[in-house]
């Protein structure tokens, strides 16, 4: 086989190989933890201990009115029982009833305020905890994909280096030493002729060029140096 051709084969190879290793990192770095899941995780765990605090504060709102209800409900009953016949002490008496009144609206508005701020942050729990369970079920479903595909991408590398070693080991090494250099140099080493034009650098190719690159050694482009195949 034509070397020339033969070192096209193995630079076709290389942009298969590169391109695949692109591939595969890519997906390595989507693969482990998803940020949306740890940021939502994160803001239902805030959001559930903020219901927790609402609901403490909502018990003990709930158990300081009860104990004023019964305080109003004791003095109350000494108000109206008509054991106290001083008008002075009917008097006091009446101003702490007015005082524990004031005191216990002002607990039940507290109280209905924590409800409602409990059930609010209820339903945003719930919220989270939905979302939560459809982005952990997609992230699932992307992991298992993105396994899958890696696997078939290794496999389509591991062959791709097989066939690479194969190819390696009947071109000239000289030729070889060549190509790598001009890899190294220009990212690609072979350009195509095509209508005369050298692809690599888009010149008019001189017709001694094109001659020789119908010969089997490699020819290099007088312009960019490329090794040139005639297809």
């Amino acid at each position: 086989m034509n070397v020339t051709k033969q070192l096209y084969q193995l630079q076709e190879i290389d942009l298969e190989l590169e391109s695949n290793e692109q591939a595969v990192n890519q997906i390595a770095s989507q693969l482990g933890e998803s940020q949306a899941v740890l940021k939502t995780q994160t803001e239902l765990k805030l959001e559930q201990q903020r219901l927790e605090e609402l609901k403490r504060e909502q018990h003990s709102a709930e158990w300081e009115l009860d104990d004023f209800i019964i305080k109003l409900t004791t003095a109350e009953k000494k108000l109206y029982g008509g054991n106290i016949k001083n008008p002075k002490e009917l008097t006091n008496l009446q101003h702490e009833i007015d005082g524990l009144k004031t005191k216990r609206n002002q607990l039940e508005d507290k109280a209905l305020e924590l409800i409602e701020r409990v059930e609010l942050t209820e339903t945003s729990v719930a919220s989270l905890s939905s979302q939560l369970k459809q982005l952990e079920t997609e992230w699932h479903q992307q992991q298992q994909e993105l396994s899958s595909r890696m696997e078939q991408i290794q496999t389509i590398l591991s062959d791709l280096k097989y066939k690479r070693q194969l190819l390696l080991a009947r071109i000239d090494l000289q030729a070889v030493e060549l190509y790598h250099e001009l890899q190294k140099q220009k990212g690609t080493a072979v350009a195509k002729i095509e209508q005369g034009i050298c692809l690599g650098c888009r010149i008019s190719l001189p017709t001694t060029d094109l001659q020789k690159a119908r010969s089997d050694n490699p020819v290099q482009c007088s312009s960019c140096g490329r090794i040139l195949f005639l297809a």
